[in-house]
């Protein structure tokens, strides 16, 4: 049978055939090379989501201290036998290499960047937030963070990009900010960037930082410290508020000890006369202190909650604005109080469980009256209306905002009696694409509605919207809510961005490229949208198998 068939089957057959089998082979060495790539993926995912590095001091096979991505990988390769197979035997593609790290970083942060661009572009408002910090190796770096509503009616803050300036000028910021947004935003959709946010402010002091450094500058003061208070102060930050509380909220508690170290150091012997004259306070000056420190201390709880609150990603300019006058009116109730907080600290300021050498009546009333004197009630006053005004300037609004008072649920009530027409014909200069009749109307059918009123937040009032399907109904009233939610109250997340710069980039890691500092930047501070992502690895495979010609296949055919 064979010779009578012999030179009759079809070549074309035998050839398709075979080039079945070579393709079904092909795919499968694909399949086991992209199984084997994910897991790597996996492993540097790990090693950015929590800022660790993942280079070694030399990650030669039989190095001690390969890092943490080849630890990683070899405990990985332990669960996986495909992987441990590869890591033996491979000759062509290993995938640990440094050149690797780096390319796959690069797909990670492109394929990250694409989707975050996707998102600013079917969103109908964006806003950015700008700031510039100087790193570890003295590299100005500039931070953008673009805030906008997703598909999903969540606000969103993403970091997209730390850029390396040569300076800190306008010109500069300006060209570098234009340069990435070009790349954001087409041509035809430039009017969807509705706010700009720049921290350009040094409102933080404390150059000197009071008695964490008095202390800390000296072993011996330091040690008194130890031995009277056992424990040690916590030094103010130039950054965060709540350091400033907390170090005010320390040296309160244990004023009465602090003073104690006072008097040890000042009739101890073995201090240099000078430098108890130079430093130590005098016992009117000790009152002083005293008074300072009931005051702030009065303070300090506030600007916690003031501060809890700024440092929301949620928090939009109705929110915002009840805030700041709750704030105010607290501070406005301990200016109201001085009077008795003077009086306190003139009787020593609280309770003195530690009896300490007492003074006469005339030195106490030479102390009250140096009290007086110096921080009269009149002055305090006056610095409390200096403190008000402070912050009404800087927490102060341009007059387009005043479109938030449109929208406070506390004022629904009022609003129904007498229409906000002022407020309103702000609002409608400030954003002309506002239709105006509709806008009004949909504002006065609000107004008159109890549901409304329970709202807290243009957030909720645009949550309640969604949930029962009334975005067409008050088309007008939720642009103004999505205007003014994308519009950021505060530069919390570019303050954020700078930590994590200063985890990443360390005197240790600091001559890292531009390319990987941004790679693990947006791998730590976006993880949670790594892990949304779907299929990323396998995104991040194409991009990587189309960089260039591999040795090693990565694609299907």
């Amino acid at each position: 049978m064979r010779l009578q068939f012999f030179g009759k089957l079809s070549i074309a057959e035998q050839l398709d055939e075979g080039y079945r089998i070579g393709i079904r082979r092909h795919n499968e060495e694909v399949r086991k090379n992209r199984h084997i790539l994910s897991r790597i993926i996996d492993c540097v995912k790990f090693c950015g989501a929590f800022e660790l590095a993942l280079r070694g001091h030399d990650e030669s096979q039989s190095s001690d201290n390969p890092g943490i991505f080849r630890g990683l990988v070899d405990f990985v390769a332990a669960l996986d036998g495909v992987l441990k197979e590869h890591l033996e035997n491979a000759t062509v593609f290993k995938g640990t290499s440094k050149t690797v790290q780096n390319e796959l970083l690069d797909c990670m942060l492109s394929v990250v960047r694409e989707h975050i661009i996707k998102e600013a572009q079917s969103c109908d408002f964006l806003s950015i937030q700008a700031d510039e910090t100087t790193d570890v190796a003295t590299q100005c770096q500039l931070v953008l963070v673009l805030r906008y509503i997703d598909a999903k009616s969540n606000i969103q803050e993403r970091f997209f990009a730390f850029i390396p300036l040569h300076s800190a000028t306008a010109d500069s910021i300006s060209t570098a900010l234009k340069e990435h947004l070009a790349v954001i935003i087409p041509e035809n959709q430039k009017r969807k960037l509705i706010s700009q946010a720049y921290d350009g402010a040094s409102v933080m002091r404390g150059a000197t930082a009071g008695f964490a450094s008095f202390f800390s500058r000296s072993p011996k003061r330091t040690d008194v410290l130890d031995k009277v208070v056992a424990r040690r102060l916590p030094t103010s930050s130039s950054a965060r508020w709540n350091f400033h509380s907390r170090a005010v909220n320390t040296v309160f508690e244990q004023r009465e000890d602090l003073i104690r170290c006072f008097e040890m150091i000042r009739d101890s012997s073995d201090f240099d006369p000078s430098e108890r004259q130079e430093h130590l306070p005098c016992c009117s000056r000790i009152q002083i202190l005293i008074f300072f420190l009931q005051l702030f201390h009065n303070i300090m709880p506030h600007v916690d909650l003031l501060y809890a609150k700024l440092q929301k990603k949620e928090i939009d300019s109705v929110h915002i604005k009840k805030s700041i006058q709750q704030f105010q009116e607290d501070i406005q109730k301990i200016r109201n109080s001085l009077h008795s907080l003077v009086d306190q600290s003139n009787e020593g300021g609280g309770p003195q469980p530690k009896r300490r050498r007492s003074l006469s009546p005339e030195v106490h009333k030479r102390i009250a009256a140096e009290v007086h004197e110096t921080w009269n009630v009149l002055s305090m006053q006056k610095k409390f209306q200096a403190l008000k005004w402070n912050t009404m300037e800087r927490f102060s609004f341009t007059n387009h905002l005043v479109s938030a008072t449109l929208l406070q649920a506390d004022r629904f009530e009022q609003y129904t009696l007498e229409f906000p027409e002022n407020a309103l014909s702000m609002t409608l200069k400030a954003y002309p694409v506002l239709n105006s009749n509709k806008l009004k109307t949909e504002l006065s059918l609000i107004y008159s509605k109890e549901e409304f009123r329970t709202c807290c937040g243009a957030v909720d009032l645009l949550q309640l919207f969604m949930e029962n399907n009334l975005v067409d109904v008050f088309s007008e009233t939720v642009t103004l809510l999505k205007i003014l939610i994308t519009t950021p109250m505060t530069t919390a997340e570019a303050e954020r961005c700078f930590s994590t710069l200063k985890r990443i980039k360390t005197f240790l890691r600091n001559s890292m490229t531009q390319e990987r500092l941004n790679a693990l930047a947006m791998l730590s501070m976006e993880k949670r949208l790594v892990i949304e992502i779907t299929d990323f690895n396998m995104k991040v495979i194409e991009k990587f198998a189309s960089q260039k010609e591999r040795r090693a296949k990565f694609l299907f055919k």
